[in-house]
């Protein structure tokens, strides 16, 4: 029998926790409001995750890791019907790819949508126990010890950071008068700068060179302390009077007592452990 439940009352942090400490195998589905995430678990480790807008095939997850371009995915996709193990074979057979770049790019791809899932304050779950990926799919087994831990300071931060950068649509950057010889950038940083204009918005820089809000925040932000770039609204964009940003957190405690939550999570965890 699948376990449900909803993510107001067991975030993504102590679901990641009971799966941990009690060793599951199954499949984790989370729903929200504009997609789906599928998490797959092997003995308490994560070693698969994918969405049903991206369903994970190896060919996407190195474009979306940057180590495919898009030519190199028509040539390696071509027959539809091949398998993510012998994609990856044709990869290394053609040197496009080597076999750490495909456990990286995997591994990146899978962090990507679960450190995602941190921030998800409301939607459903379902834990399906013993439900594995398909066999032709490439999977690399995770310690999610790490995973919370990273997890739980990205929620931190990403507060942090939405106070400072609240609506990435509303906002455009401008290159300043310092420098850029005098500061040291990223790789990074350089894709960010190479689409910088009065028209872009930060989001649409984000969406152009495949990054999530968590991550182009953290560049702007850093930047910004450098004094590379400044915040600027884009071009053409109509004034709108700015709302005030809703943490999780409020969200969360507008929403249900400590009470109610603490009974909630209570029977939750004696179900987890009877499954």
């Amino acid at each position: 029998m699948a376990l449900k439940g909803n993510l107001r009352d067991f975030n993504t942090t102590q679901l990641l926790n009971l799966v941990n400490l009690a060793r599951k195998t199954g499949k984790l589905t989370l729903g929200g409001q504009s997609q789906d995430a599928y998490l797959f678990f092997k003995e308490g480790r994560l070693i698969h995750a994918s969405t049903n807008s991206e369903e994970g095939h190896l060919a996407a997850m190195l474009f979306k890791a940057g180590k495919l371009t898009e030519g190199q995915v028509q040539s390696a996709t071509q027959n539809s019907n091949s398998s993510d193990r012998i994609i990856g074979k044709y990869l290394m057979d053609a040197k496009m790819v080597s076999r750490d770049d495909i456990i990286q790019g995997v591994k990146d791809y899978m962090l990507e949508i679960v450190y995602d899932l941190f921030t998800w304050a409301d939607g459903t779950f379902t834990f399906e126990q013993n439900l594995l990926p398909a066999k032709d799919r490439i999977t690399v087994p995770l310690n999610l010890d790490n995973v919370i831990l990273e997890g739980s300071r990205r929620i931190q931060e990403a507060d942090r950071l939405q106070d400072e950068l609240p609506d990435l649509s509303t906002i455009a950057l401008k290159i300043t008068d310092k420098p850029l010889r005098d500061v040291k950038l990223t790789q990074d940083d350089w894709r960010v700068i190479s689409h910088i204009h009065p028209r872009n918005s930060v989001k649409q820089i984000a969406q152009n060179n495949n990054m999530d809000e968590f991550q182009i925040r953290k560049i702007v932000y850093g930047m910004m302390q450098a004094g590379i770039v400044e915040v600027i609204r884009p071009e053409g964009m109509e004034i709108r009077k700015p709302k005030a940003p809703v943490t999780r957190a409020g969200r969360r405690i507008a929403s249900q007592s400590p009470a109610e939550k603490r009974s909630v999570v209570t029977k939750l965890i004696d179900r987890i452990k009877r499954i």
